[in-house]
């Protein structure tokens, strides 16, 4: 493992009012330290032939979950529609099989460690292990086709034989000799037993059909074992992803307690000035009203947060119930970016779903040759040895050889029906190698569009927030020295909260692009840690 990286200041606290009324949570760059490792992450899987993609519903997960967080930020003083998940099959890569039991103790989970605990207990991960498995099983299925095949065995026998059942009977008469007085033979055949230990060897000499088999499931297995990486890295872009929506989540939360405390300073004020008569019943109204609707947007952020919490938990194999503390921060570190033909020939030369499915071609070529073999001759080679007698210290040593050609002349069509099914296979599989180019170039547009805008949204949301803080800071001094009402101040309050959300969020957004980017380019296992500290 790399050395950490943490990463430090996503949330920090600025007192900006000299009334001391008003305290927000302002998100500011500081210095990072050292991030952790990761270990694989992004995009969604090609496990095997049958089941490669979990990419879509992965990504529609992803999807889902960002456009809560611009839904909350559009009206964040409104709780979320309540909504029903109806039950069926999830993403793997979001669920995990639990790792131990919950304890007492509060862990403290940094990124490096909660993406080691994802790539131990992940059941996307686990399942495309699996999978690997059940390749190198088949490998070695096809293979024994072609490996010497030896067995053995020992027999005792003993029975008798019906001569009249076997018809002996009816050609005695015909085959004694003239004269003899015996006309018929004994019914039975009186018991009688022998013994028999053989070993026995049978070998395919030539088996073109076999050859191209096994040579399929090789591929196949490297195609496995390249879903495999894949799969690490899904696990890191699900690990990712999920830790910093906690993060930001967690700003959130810091974010409303201090609007809280604001809006009940200046509710408290403003009473106090009603019961003076300096000022009106409506702006005690106008200030309780808004202390409620920053409580209120207080539940709502602390209720996400624990849910995010949970989501993270649930990806990385936390037990349930397991208590435990996010320790890093996500700050703002510029990224320069590379130039798109540059990171579109790391992409294609790097990522391991893009060579899977390089893998299942040539898996799907050999099978389709493997078919038409179905029309060639085959060469096997059997051999015997063993010990024959009535008992083994009266047995004699007894051997066959054999070898022979099998010359297919018809089967049915049967090898045309499979030429016509291993053709359609290896069509699929081409159209999807091609559709995964496409889609990998973009991917890498995409991700260097979102990190590019993410950046911009960060410059402009940092100086919506410094105005909006002046502005606030205008509006009380204004109120406290009787020029305007407290509308004028809710108003302001109002705005500074919107723009504290952008900031949020578009930092958020800008360091999950870097995540992204990392997985465009088949790097996320090494290059999240150095992306997320602005280095290449």
């Amino acid at each position: 493992m790399p050395p950490d990286l943490h990463l430090n200041g996503f949330a920090s606290h600025r007192l900006t009012h000299e009334s001391n009324l008003n305290s927000y949570v302002r998100i500011e760059d500081k210095a990072t330290d050292d991030i952790a490792q990761h270990d694989a992450m992004f995009h969604p899987p090609i496990m095997s032939q049958t089941d490669r993609d979990f990419r879509f519903p992965f990504f529609f997960c992803i999807f889902l979950l960002s456009a809560s967080f611009v839904v909350w930020a559009q009206t964040p003083g409104t709780p979320a529609t309540p909504s029903v998940t109806l039950p069926g099959s999830e993403n793997p890569f979001l669920g995990s099989a639990p790792e131990g039991k919950a304890t007492a103790e509060v862990l403290q989970i940094d990124f490096k460690e909660a993406i080691d605990r994802g790539l131990r207990n992940n059941l996307g991960l686990l399942l495309a292990s699996d999978q690997t498995e059940q390749a190198r099983g088949q490998k070695w299925k096809e293979l024994s086709d072609l490996l010497p095949n030896v067995s053995g065995r020992v027999i005792e026998d003993a029975q008798t034989q019906s001569l009249a059942a076997l018809g002996f009977n009816k050609l005695f008469p015909l085959l004694s000799a003239p004269g003899s007085s015996t006309t018929s033979l004994p019914r039975l055949v009186p018991a009688f037993n022998f013994f028999d230990a053989r070993a026995s060897l049978s070998q395919s000499l030539l088996n073109v059909q076999s050859i191209n088999r096994e040579r399929a499931a090789n591929e196949g297995l490297k195609a496995a074992r390249f879903t495999y990486k894949d799969a690490r890295e899904m696990v890191v872009l699900a690990v990712g992803n999920s830790y910093l929506q906690a993060i930001a989540a967690a700003a959130r939360v810091e974010t409303a307690e201090a609007q809280v405390q604001s809006a009940q300073a200046l509710s408290t004020k403003t009473t106090d000035q009603q019961k003076a008569g300096v000022s009106p019943a409506i702006d005690a109204l106008r200030s309780q009203v808004e202390l409620q609707n920053r409580q209120q947007q207080l539940i709502v952020a602390r209720n996400d947060l624990a849910k995010q919490r949970l989501s993270l938990a649930r990806i990385i194999g936390l037990p349930p119930g397991q208590e435990f503390v996010l320790t890093e921060k996500a700050p703002y570190q510029e990224l320069m970016p590379q130039s798109l033909e540059a990171y579109l020939t790391r992409a294609y030369a790097n990522r391991a779903d893009y060579q899977a499915a390089q893998a299942q071609v040539r898996s799907a070529e050999l099978a389709k040759r493997a078919a038409f073999a179905g029309h060639y001759p085959t060469v096997d080679f059997n051999a015997n040895y063993g010990a024959i007698g009535v008992t083994p210290s009266q047995s004699n040593g007894t051997w066959q050889v054999t070898g022979g050609i099998t010359i297919p002349i018809f089967a049915g069509n049967r090898t045309h029906g499979d030429v016509l099914e291993s053709d359609a296979q290896l069509k699929q599989a081409r159209s999807k190698l091609e559709d995964l180019r496409g889609r990998i170039d973009y991917e890498v547009r995409t991700a260097l569009l979102d990190l590019t805008a993410a950046a911009d949204q960060i410059a402009v949301a940092r100086s919506s927030v410094d105005l909006a803080e002046q502005t606030f800071t205008q509006s009380q001094d204004r109120f406290a020295a009787g020029v305007t009402d407290n509308l004028e101040v809710v108003q302001a309050q109002e705005a500074l909260a919107a723009a504290h959300e952008s900031y949020i969020q578009s930092l958020y957004a800008h360091n999950l692009s870097k995540v992204e980017l990392a997985y465009a380019i088949g790097d996320a296992e090494d290059g999240v840690k150095r992306f997320l500290r602005g280095i290449q």
